[in-house]
């Protein structure tokens, strides 16, 4: 079963590590700045209503995936996988949907509310409270936050990495209760877009209709 929280393989994978090492050179950033603090990246994450950008995605067992995210804020996210594969990743109306549009059969289906993701895409983000917050440091001029549900810690981990000057999200690392990770590096993102909003109705995309 494929899982949102992990954002699983898929099966068109290439060679991780053609594509991994250019991904780590990209943010060798040079030393110097202090951590972003934790009130100006929740300001960043909350002035965010829509955004659009390119993704790479290193599974869990070192394959590549690639596409392109869409974000409106808040609860709707849709990760759309390039081809061969075509598989859509859908967040709406506090449920997440994972579509195989080769397939006939309905969607997987699971609340939003139980993936780390569902951190970034809350009404109003406030990473200085709730103790959801349990690592910060900085790696050059990367911030770095580690977070997660506090109450229900088995959901898993995201860790957020971002970039100043000004600032911006670049990559984020999933990490589930059995410690796989899937990282996800982020290319130019447009901000403060029109999406339409089809392109996260779930019922839409599905092959075939899904019965309420």
């Amino acid at each position: 079963m494929k899982r949102f929280r992990r954002l699983s393989a898929r099966p068109f994978a290439r060679s991780s590590a053609a594509l991994a090492a250019p991904l780590v050179a990209a943010f060798a950033l040079p030393a110097g700045a202090a951590p972003i603090p934790l009130a100006d990246l929740s300001s960043y994450l909350n002035s965010m209503t829509t955004a659009e950008a390119p993704f790479t995605q290193i599974n869990a067992d070192g394959s590549i995936s690639t596409g392109t995210l869409f974000i409106d804020r808040p609860g709707r996210v849709r990760f759309q996988y390039a081809p061969p594969d075509g598989t859509l990743v859908i967040a709406n109306n506090g449920v997440v949907a994972v579509i195989d549009p080769k397939s006939n059969q309905l969607p997987q289906q699971y609340p939003l509310r139980r993936t780390p993701l569902n951190l970034i895409l809350a009404r109003h983000v406030e990473l200085s409270q709730a103790n959801s917050v349990t690592g910060l440091r900085q790696d050059g001029v990367k911030t770095i936050v580690t977070a997660h549900d506090p109450k229900h810690p088995d959901y898993g981990t995201i860790q957020l990495v971002f970039t100043p000057d000004p600032t911006q999200l670049r990559q984020w690392v999933i990490t589930d209760q059995g410690g796989q990770k899937t990282t996800i590096v982020l290319g130019d993102m447009k901000t403060g877009i029109p999406i339409p909003t089809k392109t996260f109705d779930i019922s839409a995309a599905a092959p075939r209709p899904i019965k309420h």
